[in-house]
């Protein structure tokens, strides 16, 4: 034998022998470990921070039977298309974005997913959008109508608060002006007259996004609500208004002690095909454990307050678009499943 195939002969048997050690220390129950992957968007955005909350109450509850992980993409529609085509298992979404899935606007026009579409599976905290005027012009606005047709910033065209503002319009009615103007420069649009109003928006009812935490510091503000028969017209399109107090979110009054808005549900939904019984144990679990939710970040807040109906208001913020078995049998058994509802095939 030469020397160079005694030591490859050498190496292979080390190489195997490292190899047959390895696999004689892995337990059954560790060979056949559950992989849940929770595709989310970037690392450092809040989503990404949701994601791995939900992972390690997921993992600790589950136990070794599983292992959950975090995996971050670019967008949320990165996130939604990997999980569609196979490479995940819980998607981070929002209402507004599974609307333009099933619409198949973009960035989902001629998209055919290789496993099959999201479906509504587990809502975990709202954005609430509203809109707000400066404080010198508020006695033009009364209600939304006052918005229609005038130029306004609804945040960046086709970011999810902007989405979401384009569906309240619709659903009222009125032309949507949106005018696309820089983040930073809202509370010099407000002065020049470029804009009549724009929208504002919290997280978990207490958090505003830095630019408008910015605004404030800068322009004098004041808070638009729709009108009785607009909160109707929107209850009636699924769209519910929430209340918001304004003093846990901005530094300055804004005129009303509450602000009404429409939320957006963030979720992580999965595939029709997920076992059943697994979605609706994790959403027991979540169930049971949403205290701990809270404690790993004050954005759960709402969800801790009605975890329930957090998710029945995420299917109903679409309901033509199909619920999960899982889900379905966790509302079934709270009494908050809407016979008018889909379940997915």
């Amino acid at each position: 034998m030469s020397l160079f195939k005694g030591r490859f002969f050498s190496a292979a048997v080390a190489v195997g022998a490292t190899m047959a050690l390895t696999m004689a220390s892995i337990t059954p129950a560790e060979a056949q470990r559950q992989t849940l992957r929770f595709a989310t968007s970037n690392v450092g955005s809040y989503g990404y921070a949701v994601g791995n909350v939900l992972s390690e109450t997921l993992q600790r509850e589950l136990g070794r039977g599983y292992a959950v992980v975090v995996q971050p993409y670019p967008s949320t529609s990165g996130a939604m298309r990997s999980v569609m085509d196979g490479d995940g298992e819980f998607a981070y979404t929002a209402d507004v974005g599974m609307r333009s899935l099933y619409d198949g606007d973009r960035p989902y026009d001629n998209y055919n997913p290789r496993r099959g579409r999201l479906v509504h599976t587990l809502y975990v905290y709202p954005m609430e959008t509203f809109m707000l005027v400066a404080d010198g012009r508020k006695g033009e606005f009364n209600s939304y109508k006052d918005f229609d047709g005038k130029p306004g910033y609804y945040t960046p065209a086709g970011f999810m608060n902007w989405l979401n503002m384009r569906r309240v319009f619709a659903a009222l009615g009125y032309e949507f002006n949106h005018v696309e103007i820089d983040n930073t420069t809202v509370a010099d649009a407000y002065e020049a007259g470029t804009i009549d109003g724009s929208a504002g928006y919290t997280t978990a009812g207490v958090s505003l996004p830095t630019y408008w935490r910015e605004a404030e510091l800068r322009a004098n503000l004041a808070a638009v609500n729709p009108s009785d028969e607009e909160m109707e017209r929107l209850r009636s399109a699924g769209l519910n208004p929430v209340r918001v107090d304004p003093s846990k979110a901005f530094s300055q009054d804004l005129g009303t002690d509450t602000i009404w808005a429409v939320p957006i549900y963030f979720a992580y939904n999965v595939r029709a095909d997920m076992d059943a019984g697994l979605v609706e144990q994790v959403l027991d679990i979540l169930y049971a454990n949403v205290d701990k939710l809270v404690e790993g970040d004050a954005g759960f807040g709402p969800l801790a307050a009605d975890f329930v109906g957090t998710q029945a208001a995420g299917v109903a913020a679409n309901p033509d678009i199909p619920a999960h078995p899982g889900l379905a049998a966790f509302l079934r058994k709270h009494g908050q499943w809407n016979d008018a509802w889909t379940v997915a095939q």
